[in-house]
């Protein structure tokens, strides 16, 4: 079952998340586009060792380790969509909380397409 999968834009149209890509090594958003693509073609369920909620928000996180810690949130829309708000590398064992108010930030921004 595969999910359609949306990335937050400014209201000036740019895409945050492109621009994080973009910054990665090849190799390290090579990973990330291959996760996001299995979301896309096999739904969610397709990385779920990958998947974690962030607590006591709607917010959720991609984990993709390796050289880099790097963190993709989202929120999903329902069973069969996602909107990628926010990427980050992570560097402490905690989500900072200002890449959360990130996210908390863009998905308030976004609340009018959740709520269609």
């Amino acid at each position: 079952m595969s999910t359609d999968v949306y990335y937050y834009t400014t209201s000036g149209g740019e895409n945050p998340f492109a621009r994080f890509l973009d910054s990665l090594e090849k190799s390290a958003a090579a990973k990330v586009l291959r996760l996001i693509s299995a979301i896309n073609v096999y739904g969610l369920l397709s990385i779920l060792p990958h998947t974690k909620k962030l607590t006591g928000t709607p917010l959720w996180e991609i984990r993709i380790l390796g050289k880099d810690n790097i963190r993709v949130i989202y929120v999903t829309k329902h069973d069969r969509a996602i909107i990628v708000l926010h990427g980050f590398i992570k560097k402490t064992q905690v989500t900072p909380h200002r890449e959360i108010a990130v996210a908390m930030k863009r998905y308030a921004d976004m609340q009018h397409l959740l709520d269609s």
